[in-house]
């Protein structure tokens, strides 16, 4: 079904960016009153009917960042899941926009999903602000999580930077002319983020946000609406109660998003859990280093 006109921001002819009308991604205001958005997702086949697992990746990502990792444990594991599902939180990927972007609002949609794929329970692994969504959704309805792995985040603030910032503020900058190739489009803006994004991983991860839609190339990453909720995203919603299902945290030996004035809180709302460190590991543990990640996920679903 053809979706109504959507206001975007667009990268034309000659490099100019301007507000138009696109058809193709909405701008949902209901989601604006509490209503879930629809979410895209894929499906990768498992090979029973054990719990599924569920991916959710982390800011500026999409559901391609954990397609390699879900394939290897699907393969090559030995566990057996009736699928596993790769999902873009709103604002990312091919899901909905909205200028509502709270860890509740994106819980819903993911509770929303789950309902629509007729999955009443699933084990839910969810990096840096999908992990933090994975959290809520683990302690708003943990009857719908059977166990938890949280990526490189807690529950707390998160550690502020501005990397975010100069991220955003170098993508809108950046010129793309229509008439070029796909290839040719993303090695000109890669030339254009260079002097700001001085890290090539994450200049090509950026890059996986350039796509494009009815003869232009656009950001699918909603800029707008991910800037104005920042504080939100750096922080965690308040909760009482707390989850008692098996739960990892997981994060990365050189990051500083998992560190020990972290684990009192940790423990507070997840008290039957770990914590581990990938040795060598940054912020995206799973593209660092997959082979320890994906064997420390194996290990814990094993013995939780």
């Amino acid at each position: 079904m053809m979706m109504p006109p959507t206001r975007r921001l667009l990268l034309l002819r000659g490099g100019r960016w301007a507000w138009a009308w696109a058809l193709g991604r909405r701008e949902d205001s209901g989601a604006a009153e509490g209503r879930p958005l629809d979410l895209s997702y894929n499906l990768l086949d498992g090979r029973n009917t054990d719990t599924p697992l569920v991916f959710l990746h982390g800011l500026l990502g999409s559901k391609s960042n954990f397609y390699s990792i879900a394939k290897g444990l699907v393969q090559r594991t030995g566990r057996t899941v009736s699928y596993v599902v790769t999902v873009d939180s709103r604002n990312h990927g091919d899901s909905g926009h909205s200028p509502v972007m709270t860890y509740e609002a994106m819980s819903r949609d993911l509770q929303n999903l789950l309902h629509k794929l007729e999955l009443p329970k699933c084990i839910l692994i969810g990096h840096s602000m999908g992990g933090k969504t994975a959290m809520t959704m683990a302690l708003h309805w943990p009857g719908m999580v059977e166990k938890l792995v949280v990526v490189d985040i807690s529950p707390n603030r998160s550690v502020s930077s501005r990397v975010f910032p100069d991220y955003f503020a170098a993508m809108k900058a950046v010129t793309v002319d229509a008439d070029w190739s796909r290839s040719t489009a993303r090695n000109r803006a890669e030339q254009q983020l260079r002097p700001f994004i001085e890290d090539a991983h994450t200049r090509w991860f950026i890059l996986s946000n350039l796509v494009e839609r009815n003869g232009r190339y656009v950001w699918r990453v909603n800029i707008e609406a991910v800037t104005n909720n920042m504080e939100h995203l750096l922080g965690f919603p308040e909760f009482n109660t707390p989850f008692t299902a098996p739960t990892i945290f997981l994060g990365g030996a050189n990051s500083p998003y998992i560190s020990p004035k972290d684990y009192p809180e940790i423990k507070r709302l997840f008290p039957n859990s770990i914590i581990q460190h990938v040795p060598e590991a940054g912020h995206w543990v799973h593209a660092e280093k997959p082979h320890d990640f994906i064997n420390a996920i194996c290990a814990f679903l094993e013995t939780s």
